[in-house]
């Protein structure tokens, strides 16, 4: 599968709000944080805890793709997150880092 295959894979378990289908493609040891700082969650656990937690909180979250980019093993995606239809969309850019197929960091740049 490519990058931007599992990218596409794992944007849409997400607006299904399927956690187990969303962590399928993150690496054990994956980080998250925003650009250039220290991650601020490790692991795939506390990843699918923190979006249990979001989907509890958020039933109608979703992410709309505006465009997408492949770089080596990065992808880099624009998006427009939408928290509930009375919420005000905001912007995200999501730059996940791929260590085989898997993704292994995602550097958040939050608008």
């Amino acid at each position: 599968m490519s990058f931007a295959a599992v990218a596409q894979a794992q944007l849409d378990a997400y607006n299904a709000q399927d956690v187990d289908g969303l962590c399928r493609h993150f690496a054990d040891d994956m980080a998250v944080a925003d650009l250039n700082a220290e991650p601020n969650l490790h692991g795939v656990e506390a990843f699918r805890e923190r979006h249990l937690g979001l989907f509890a909180q958020f039933p109608d979250n979703r992410a709309e793709l505006l465009s997408r980019v492949v770089i080596g093993n990065k992808v880099i995606d624009h998006e427009r997150v939408f928290r509930s239809p009375d919420a005000t969309p905001f912007e995200v850019a999501a730059i996940y880092t791929f260590a085989g197929e898997k993704i292994a960091r995602v550097d958040f740049v939050k608008a």
